[in-house]
């Protein structure tokens, strides 16, 4: 969802995931993505520039922007799996509460 809709879609994601997940909820985001210190597929690369094509609003998302606002809605990664096809699983949960 979060390549194919506005990035005020994905803000729209995560803040509602931070109100309504408890516990150790996963909030779960599958899909190509860009990181910053690996070299993107470039298959990703082309998917990225035909989905900008069609909505420049679109594109892959870099990993490093959703954990930054995973962090401002107070939830953090806790995994990533590399899965079929260039595509990765990110999952992110409620940030734990200080006591």
């Amino acid at each position: 969802m979060v390549h194919i809709s506005p990035w005020r879609a994905t803000e729209g994601l995560f803040a509602g995931a931070s109100r309504i997940l408890t516990g150790n909820a996963p909030l779960i985001l599958y899909g190509p993505y860009i990181e910053s210190d690996i070299d993107t597929a470039p298959s990703n690369l082309e998917f990225d520039a035909s989905l900008k094509a069609r909505n420049p609003e679109w594109g892959l998302r870099q990993i490093s922007d959703l954990d930054d606002l995973a962090r401002a809605e107070r939830l953090h990664r806790t995994a990533r799996h590399p899965m079929p096809a260039n595509n990765l699983m990110l999952v992110y949960r409620p940030a734990p509460h200080p006591k």
